[in-house]
């Protein structure tokens, strides 16, 4: 299912004035119409698989799929607009042809209906200017070959940015990262239920790193039993990764050291569905912490709940950051400094994605934003300790996709 919201790309395209959108990469393919990239997207290489979303809604957009998955794409998408682009691997269409006919000339007819011409050589991979080829031909088709466009500038190179405007001489291309992080920002109800399912899953395994936490366990012990748990939940079957950051114990940074009365236990993990990933933290301690230890986590819980009160639509993220960090600083510690304080979450290659809740965040809250909101401290000598939780803006205010407690929890030895 695509995620993209036409009235808010138009919108957010307006504000910019551009008269489309061409995006390259992997994720925003899948974003805008609902279907995986497919194999020639591996090297991760603009031309591809490429995406036209005009700015005007009541346009069709573009996809240019491989000749290879162009057929199962037709079934997963809504776009109806598909333009094939050959890669490396020979595929044929026996649709509608006599195959009681010699096979040589089945596989002629073959060949003369997909209007495959003499001389026909498959690419290495790909070749990206087909794909550009056929962007040209639709944006002129919905009248803007001299368009204000704008690209997903973050994944072209400098030689892909020169070969797309040699064939698009008469274009204007423009840099649309903001507006496609804006675009992804506020998720759609299925990518929600996703991250929703995730977390669950991902709090199941916290739970079992918890349980299986006592003197003498490592940190590879409590990953492997980390994934063990999550491989055992039942909704498992709709994970489609996993990531983990446990410490255990003075270095916060993983090692392989056995856990001993006192330790702290670091557990920030998250859980994929469908490619969206959750992010949770939670401290754990072997034992009754120490003063240090409690004194520490008392400060970082501080600055979690005077954040958290100031989760709903309308505030700026920057507003966020700053009253966060004045009450980390105002329990004792005026020294202590962080450059974001939780990140937006969705598809992307890695766990954080934009927008953050940094002091330089021109963002605001939306209903619809799904954010990981943390708290971390880590201390070489001490260990790690955070508190992070996922949660979702509301239209009032916001909802903790989180059910463990927040605090520092105490293993009995």
């Amino acid at each position: 299912m695509a995620h993209l919201n036409r009235k808010r790309a138009q919108d957010l395209m307006s504000e910019q004035g551009l008269d489309a959108l061409l995006l390259f990469s992997p994720e925003s393919f899948s974003h805008a119409t609902g279907a995986a990239a497919g194999v020639a997207a591996m090297w991760r290489r603009a031309g591809a698989v490429a995406v036209v979303v005009p700015a005007d809604a009541s346009l069709p957009e573009t996809a240019v799929v491989s000749d290879l998955f162009a057929r199962s794409f037709g079934r997963i998408s809504h776009i109806q607009d598909i333009r094939e682009s050959p890669i490396w691997v020979e595929t044929t269409r026996l649709d509608g042809i006599d195959t009681d006919q010699p096979p040589e000339a089945v596989i002629r007819a073959a060949w003369a209906g997909a209007g495959r011409m003499d001389g026909f050589n498959r690419p290495t991979t790909f070749d990206p200017f087909v794909c550009y080829r056929h962007l040209a031909d639709a944006l002129a088709e919905r009248g803007l070959s001299k368009g204000r466009i704008g690209i997903e500038a973050s994944f072209l190179s400098m030689r892909n940015h020169g070969d797309l405007a040699s064939v698009l001489p008469g274009v204007t291309l423009l840099d649309a990262d903001a507006v496609l992080a804006r675009l992804k920002m506020v998720k759609s109800p299925t990518e929600i239920a996703n991250l929703r399912q995730a977390v669950t899953i991902a709090e199941h395994g916290i739970c079992a790193v918890r349980d299986a936490a006592a003197p003498g366990v490592t940190r590879n012990d409590l990953s492997t039993e980390w994934r063990r748990a999550i491989r055992g939940h039942p909704e498992t079957a709709a994970l489609s990764g996993a990531w983990e950051y446990i410490s255990v114990g003075p270095d916060p940074w993983g090692g392989t050291a056995a856990a001993q009365p006192g330790d702290l236990i670091k557990v920030d993990v998250g859980c994929l569905v469908e490619g969206y990933t959750s992010d949770t933290g939670r401290t754990f301690v072997l034992g009754p912490p120490t003063p240090l230890q409690a004194r520490l986590f008392e400060a970082l819980i501080g600055g979690f709940k005077a954040g958290s009160a100031l989760l709903r639509p309308g505030v700026a993220l920057s507003e966020v950051h700053r009253v966060t960090l004045q009450a980390i600083r105002g329990a004792g510690f005026p020294g202590y400094t962080r450059g974001h304080f939780g990140h937006g979450l969705g598809a992307g290659q890695g766990s954080e994605e934009w927008p953050f809740i940094s002091a330089d965040a021109d963002a605001m809250f939306e209903p619809g934003m799904v954010m990981a909101f943390e708290c971390p401290w880590y201390i070489d000598g001490l260990g790690g300790m955070i508190v992070e939780n996922q949660l979702l803006i509301t239209d009032t205010g916001h909802e903790m996709m989180n059910a463990l407690p927040l605090g520092l929890t105490q293993i009995p030895l």
